[in-house]
């Protein structure tokens, strides 16, 4: 890129050269404050140095293969913005299947006046906990990760989107008491599921990502056992425990459930037809 003044067209022309138009003008919006429909209405406003300056860096920033999302500090999820840093897993579209069976499973439950009770277990962004919490607004929710930074995003996330949580810094249930505070009509939890040898995780956004948040053991399913051995103590009778897992996982997630005693075994898949989320109760 060069340092000669640009207006709207020329940067966009530019940056296209490096990254995707679309991701060129997401930058754009973020660099300069313009807004979408302000790029396409005026594409000959002209940039201050100030604004071709950070243009620039977040440009070379995603041509050097870091996630957009990390660069204009947000993600949607759910049709809301959440906060994202390299301190959390960035929220993905497939996740938002976890929220959909969530709250039909809490839907279908009998719970008379009594207030649903979820757990979401390594809550990173916080973005599956907070979207349970608004749109299902008289539940109460708690949110556990053992990354005191992550907790902190969550906190963030739910203070700006109005969501009422409980967090707990936590290596999965450890930190959860063994009472009535410590039981749940749902648990939740899109836990790390990676190989830790697969090459994958040294591509594209991943290389960005924490890596606890990604990868699980040398087959990926280290995490999911652990949930899966200690959630039953903690799920409420007719409880249900939903799990986001790999794209080649279901079969050895179904096997871990049923070996655990648990019931009514579902399977669902993503909006790309891969089985992506385990859903049973407790035994």
């Amino acid at each position: 890129m060069q340092d000669k003044a640009w207006d709207v067209a020329r940067a966009l022309d530019a940056a296209s050269m490096e990254i995707g138009r679309m991701e060129a003008r997401l930058l754009l919006r973020h660099a300069t404050g313009i807004s979408a429909s302000a790029i396409a209405a005026h594409p000959e406003r002209v940039l201050t140095p100030a604004e071709q300056g950070q243009f620039q860096t977040l440009v070379a920033r995603r041509a050097a293969g870091e996630p957009i999302a990390y660069l204009v500090g947000t993600r949607e999820f759910y049709g809301r913005e959440f906060s994202a840093t390299p301190d959390v897993l960035i929220p993905r579209p497939e996740t938002e299947l976890l929220v959909e069976l969530g709250l039909a499973k809490l839907a279908g439950m009998q719970l008379g006046a009594a207030a649903p009770r979820i757990l979401d277990l390594g809550c990173g962004s916080g973005c599956i906990a907070v979207t349970l919490a608004l749109e299902c607004r008289n539940a109460q929710v708690t949110a556990v990760d053992h990354s005191t930074a992550a907790l902190a995003i969550a906190r963030r996330n739910a203070e700006a989107l109005g969501a009422s949580l409980r967090c707990i810094e936590s290596d999965w249930c450890a930190a959860l008491g063994e009472g009535e505070d410590g039981r749940f009509h749902l648990i939740v939890s899109n836990p790390p599921y990676i190989r830790a040898d697969d090459p994958h995780l040294a591509q594209g956004d991943l290389r960005h990502e924490p890596p606890a948040a990604l990868a699980s053991g040398s087959d990926g399913l280290d995490a999911l056992r652990q949930i899966i051995a200690s959630a039953p103590a903690h799920l409420l009778p007719g409880g249900w425990l939903l799990l986001e897992h790999g794209y080649d996982q279901a079969e050895a997630v179904r096997d871990l459930l049923t070996a655990g005693g648990y019931s009514d075994l579902e399977q669902h898949r993503d909006l790309a037809g891969i089985l992506r989320v385990s859903a049973s109760r407790r035994p």
